[in-house]
């Protein structure tokens, strides 16, 4: 139980960051948690991605295997930014604040950024015992 709470931490600060390069870049994905109750509301928001990335977008990439097999996998990028898109629509700690290609382009990009810290972060986190 520690180890979930741990990694759910960990996906948040990888949000927040995500959002402050995805700023540094000019790109609308934006994530608040300056106070306590902001902090709160951002890791609901990651609680939400994180069912959101076990349900809907493990069925969307089995519906999207074959498209995938043609495009070596990276076509679940784009399912990954999909998901993104869409769990920012309820706009709890983190949001995309662009429409149309400009914000799935800011969705893009931080996937692929909150992704990458994700898992820079995640050497972090000691192995489980078995």
């Amino acid at each position: 139980m520690k180890r979930v709470f741990i990694r759910w931490v960990l996906l948040a600060v990888s949000v927040f960051a995500a959002s402050l390069l995805c700023q540094a870049l000019g790109l609308g994905f934006q994530a608040h948690a300056e106070g306590v109750s902001q902090f709160l509301t951002l890791m609901v928001g990651v609680a939400l991605l994180a069912f959101l990335n076990v349900t809907l977008g493990k069925l969307l990439k089995l519906i999207t295997l074959p498209l995938s097999c043609l495009t070596l996998g990276f076509f679940s990028l784009v399912v990954n930014a999909g998901v993104l898109y869409f769990a920012a629509r309820f706009k709890l700690g983190f949001q995309i604040v662009d429409d149309g290609i400009k914000g799935f382009a800011a969705a893009f990009v931080a996937s692929l950024l909150i992704s990458a810290i994700n898992g820079a972060l995640g050497v972090f986190l000691p192995d489980e015992k078995e």
